[in-house]
């Protein structure tokens, strides 16, 4: 860490055009994919993701969503200040925001105001302009007319193919297969619209300022069903009831939503079971189960 931190120091004098000298730093917990920490000159205070010099390319694309979101005026994001590295490391240095998770049913209820907004930010496809990441796992994003086909085959496909390298094959990959196969019967009277997605909607990606702004961050954006985030919000709880109650008032859901919701939330649990390990394999392989039944 030390040896990147002259680095940063230097980014962030050129990005802020002054003598920024670091005096302090602070690790940050919560971060599992890489080292995070604050840096300040006992006025000034700035956020900073470090990691190995392939990191660099994860950090562009949450750079690049970040920008998407902050585009729509939905939500406040934190501010790219600058993105570097060198041979052996790479950063990224954001605006340091003082927030909480949203608690409160008035929290709730900004927060799920703020992230229809942002779906209502329709594309011209599904995927998004470039590949990205979802935590350190490759995203790949290629332009589609077909939601039902990129799902299969641009999320679903890819995570199963990863576990099964991974060594978990048997129920899991038998499951899978026949969810594969069966995905477009989920689709015959639902038409979703390419929506600006956060992409890994969790309450640990979600903040409220003091001033009560909805922010979001560590974004793995892409155009796709709106119903995704919706469904991933609900994997690992933590948003209030009045967030729900409020997205589904400003804008309802189709009828046919509890039955993809295990779909979608299939592929992060894949993810996680490629990320952290086995602890996450028997809920996969429950979800899969479900579904392919």
């Amino acid at each position: 860490m030390d040896a990147v931190l002259p680095k940063i120091e230097a980014a962030l004098r050129e990005a802020t055009g002054g003598t920024f000298r670091i005096t302090e730093t602070a690790a940050v917990g919560g971060g599992s994919i890489h080292r995070t920490l604050t840096v300040g000159d006992g006025q000034q205070r700035y956020f900073v993701k470090t990691g190995a010099a392939q990191a660099r390319t994860m950090f562009e694309g949450e750079a690049d969503g970040l920008a998407a979101i902050a585009a729509t005026g939905a939500f406040r994001t934190p501010a790219v200040i600058a993105l570097g590295g060198d041979a052996e490391h790479a950063f990224l240095i954001l605006e340091h925001l003082e927030m909480h998770t949203p608690r409160s049913p008035e929290e709730g209820e900004a927060f799920a105001s703020a992230l229809v907004r942002l779906h209502q930010n329709i594309g011209p496809a599904f995927g998004w302009e470039r590949d990205n990441h979802i935590g350190a796992t490759p995203q790949h994003n290629p332009r589609s007319d077909n939601w039902a086909g990129f799902f299969a085959t641009q999320r679903l496909r890819p995570q199963l193919e990863r576990a099964r390298q991974g060594g978990h094959g048997g129920e899991l990959q038998q499951f899978g297969a026949r969810v594969l196969e069966r995905l477009p019967a989920l689709f015959l009277e639902y038409r979703p619209r390419p929506s600006l997605l956060h992409g890994d909607l969790w309450h640990g990606n979600a903040g409220i300022t003091a001033q009560g702004e909805p922010v979001l961050f560590d974004p793995a954006c892409y155009h796709g069903d709106r119903e995704s985030d919706l469904a991933m919000s609900e994997l690992f709880g933590g948003f209030p009831g009045a967030f729900y109650a409020t997205y589904r008032r400003e804008w309802p859901l189709d009828p046919g939503y509890e039955a993809r919701k295990p779909l979608y939330n299939l592929y992060h649990l894949l993810n996680h079971l490629n990320l952290f390990g086995a602890g996450y394999l028997r809920e996969a392989t429950r979800l899969a189960a479900q579904l392919a039944r």
